[in-house]
């Protein structure tokens, strides 16, 4: 009796695993529709690639002494947008306008300069129809790049360049995923 007992337990518990197993696959299979790959098939059919290419981009619009990271960013945007090097039509205008701050959080008590600075900066994006009349996505990306600051007046400035190169890739690459996110949805 006692090994009937085992057998129907471990039966049910093996139910209970299959049963378990099944729903799980069957919640997979239902979120799956809800996910689309971001370089995947697009709506209207076109390669993500295609549709990248077709977006043109404007000058950076920023405060005077700010528009050396607006020339960064353009650049990182061409190239990551249309890498190809060949000319393609164009379809959207990428209209972008921007500002940047510096902040120094950590000051030496000994001599009282910063030690470190950390280069904040907030682009407003618009994607538009080419001829203006359609405004496709609009948001703000913003991001943050830090350097150390020296004693040494250039070695300072160098880092802070090379902070706002850095800068400017990531707010790149922020801008080029949400445009993709947008395009490959749109019909």
């Amino acid at each position: 009796m006692a090994g009937t007992g085992r057998a129907a337990g471990r039966r049910a518990g093996v139910a209970l695993r299959v049963g378990r197993l099944a729903g799980a696959a069957a919640l997979a299979l239902s979120l799956s529709a809800c996910f689309r790959p971001l370089y995947g098939p697009t709506a209207s059919g076109e390669s993500m690639g295609v549709l990248l290419a077709g977006i043109q981009v404007d000058d950076v619009s920023m405060a005077r002494d700010q528009e050396r990271i607006g020339h960064y960013l353009r650049s990182e945007l061409i190239f990551a947008l249309d890498g190809s090097g060949q000319p393609a039509p164009k379809r959207y205008r990428l209209k972008m306008q921007g500002s940047e701050t510096v902040q120094t959080p950590i000051v030496s008590t000994t001599t009282g300069r910063a030690e470190a600075g950390t280069i904040v900066a907030a682009i407003r994006y618009s994607l538009e129809s080419l001829d203006g009349t359609k405004v496709v996505t609009e948001g703000v990306a913003t991001s943050t790049a830090t350097y150390d600051r020296s004693v040494q007046r250039f070695a300072s400035l160098r880092a802070a360049r090379d902070a706002e190169i850095r800068l400017a890739s990531v707010l790149a690459e922020q801008i080029k995923t949400r445009l993709a996110s947008v395009l490959s949805a749109k019909p």
